[in-house]
């Protein structure tokens, strides 16, 4: 089997999140469980959008919807660390784009990368239940031509 491959840039994220890690999110092998990320990923994301005045409804006129996720375990995270979430966006087209996300922490001074994502993301009108065209500033926010 194949491993998820994603390559990260290292330079200007659009967006950097700190997120602590909750007790909530340690599974039952003591460390942050699969499906916590996935939360994470979401509170970084919607953290991100607050901070241009934005929401999941409402992204420079857009509604935003997810399409599907892909996620590379780097290593393990566990209760009190405080992670790092820096996200990135690439592939625009007229309708979607991808947002990813590298997600690191610092244990005895040593920083290490806990996981790398993607979540691809499609503007959608929810009244219609249809894919959108994106609006001009939600792709200048994404292309880092328009800031909060």
């Amino acid at each position: 089997m194949g491993r998820v491959k994603l390559e990260i840039p290292n330079e200007n994220p659009l967006y950097s999140a700190i997120v602590p890690v909750r007790i909530t999110d340690i599974n039952y092998g003591g460390h942050v469980g699969n499906d916590a990320f996935l939360s994470i990923l979401h509170e970084a994301r919607v953290q991100m959008l607050a901070s241009l005045g934005y929401s999941e409804l409402n992204a420079g006129g857009n509604s935003l919807i997810m399409a599907d996720v892909a996620i590379a375990y780097k290593n393990e995270s566990f209760y009190g660390d405080f992670l790092h979430i820096d996200i990135f966006s690439a592939e625009l087209t007229s309708r979607s784009f991808e947002l990813l996300y590298r997600i690191s922490t610092t244990t005895a001074g040593i920083p290490k990368t806990i996981l790398l994502a993607k979540t691809g993301m499609v503007c959608f009108d929810y009244a219609t239940k249809k894919v959108a065209l994106m609006t001009e500033e939600l792709k200048e926010v994404l292309e880092g031509r328009r800031h909060a």
